[in-house]
């Protein structure tokens, strides 16, 4: 069998790995998409047979007819889920959640988390982060905090009250365990978003949930492995990971292939990163190749209520290496090709002196760089040591070709 491929972006996001993952997909053949990171701030935009869709939890392989996955590595949001599933029947979807699939163990992200990740992005003022306001790192980070006490810091956040075991989608089976979990949760965050979240509607919106989706337990990605071929649609991009990124414009997420690789459990796989010919920021953070002159228009993506304004830049090598040595493709999807990109940055003047490579992933440090720019050809990434078998000249699907790849 065709081994399985991870899609992973390369930049800091909207690399157009939505458009790749439903290419593959409507070439298929594919049994599943995986989504194996993030939640519900994903944003991939799919274009095809006259309809489009930006993908939040959903795998982008939906409208080629492909099912998806929620691993136990997403947050599940369902109250956007439900939002998303309306979206896709009006498309012509038929029946979307029966195409769906998703873990007991996922953590759900609630009203509660999103509300306090709004307040912290809020008073950070000047300050942002860059967040999607989606709840995504607050989800992630009330699920650190058992063992934990008020007055303690946590990942740089300080612990307000007493928290309790994090909130899961197989809770929502079991409205007794759900209620005494929304419960403590409320109670945690009065101190930062006040008492205005009402439990029992909560209560009655994820039974339901519980009793329209179809949760699955056990190591339910194996088994879809052994019969099919499944693509891992990632979200975000390597620049972005919480371990590889520049902090503090970060996400509370592993995008690297860790978590897929993880549920494979050593199945074959390709490991497929994408990028664009130039290279874009969602929000807040460095940026070292930004130029706000460029005519790059941009279709599907604009500025944030709290991720803030969207930005492009020239093509950044130095980024660019560092997000291959964190993610280590197999081969590349290279997106946007119809957008003409002049020049590229092969290097930096650093506070250190010149430099082709990152010493840190300090943000100051990268603040403090300035992009030395080259002429940019269009073969330039048919010189790499590393094939492209995924190009897209557009955003519609048939301006997309998949290349079949080298045997090994």
């Amino acid at each position: 069998m065709t081994p399985h491929v991870i899609v992973v972006g390369l930049g800091f996001g909207d690399e157009g790995k939505g458009a790749v993952v439903d290419a593959l997909c409507a070439r298929g053949p594919v049994t599943t998409v995986v989504r194996f990171n993030g939640g519900a701030q994903a944003a991939h935009n799919v274009v095809a047979d006259g309809r489009h869709h930006t993908f939040s939890q959903y795998g982008s392989g939906t409208l080629a007819g492909v099912p998806t996955h929620l691993s136990r590595h997403v947050l599940v949001e369902p109250v956007a889920l439900a939002t998303e599933t309306r979206e896709l029947a009006a498309l012509g979807v038929p029946d979307p959640l029966a195409l769906l699939t998703v873990h007991a163990d996922a953590l759900l992200t609630t009203p509660l988390h999103i509300a306090a990740n709004r307040a912290r992005e809020d008073a950070r003022g000047d300050n942002r982060h860059g967040s999607c306001g989606k709840g995504i790192g607050e989800t992630v980070w009330y699920s650190l905090l058992t063992g934990h006490h008020p007055g303690e810091t946590v990942e740089h956040q300080e612990v307000l009250g007493h928290p309790g075991p994090a909130p899961t989608v197989g809770d929502c089976r079991n409205p007794t365990l759900l209620r005494r979990k929304l419960d403590t949760l409320a109670r945690f965050y009065e101190p930062l978003i006040g008492a205005g979240t009402h439990v029992d509607d909560l209560i009655h919106l994820y039974t339901a949930f519980a009793d329209a989706v179809r949760i699955v337990e056990g190591d339910h990605v194996g088994a879809l492995a052994d019969t099919g071929r499944l693509v891992f649609e990632g979200a975000q991009g390597v620049l972005l990971d919480e371990t590889h990124g520049f902090h503090p414009h970060t996400t509370w997420s592993t995008t690297t292939p860790r978590n897929a690789l993880d549920l494979l459990r050593g199945r074959p796989a390709r490991v497929l990163g994408v990028t664009r010919t130039y290279h874009t920021r969602h929000g807040a953070g460095p940026f070292p190749t930004e130029d706000n002159t460029l005519p790059f228009p941009e279709l599907h993506n604009d500025t944030g209520v709290y991720q803030g304004a969207w930005r492009t830049g020239h093509f950044d090598a130095v980024l660019f290496r560092h997000a291959l040595a964190c993610a280590r493709p197999d081969a590349l999807a290279v997106t946007h090709q119809d957008t003409p990109a002049t020049h590229l940055a092969t290097a930096y003047h650093s506070p250190t002196g010149p430099t082709t490579t990152l010493p840190t992933t300090d943000s100051r440090h990268l603040r403090a760089c300035t992009p030395v720019l080259e002429p940019f050809t269009p073969d330039w990434f048919d010189h790499l040591d590393i094939p492209v078998e995924v190009t897209g000249h557009g955003p519609d699907r048939t301006a997309y070709n998949v290349r079949t790849p080298t045997p090994a």
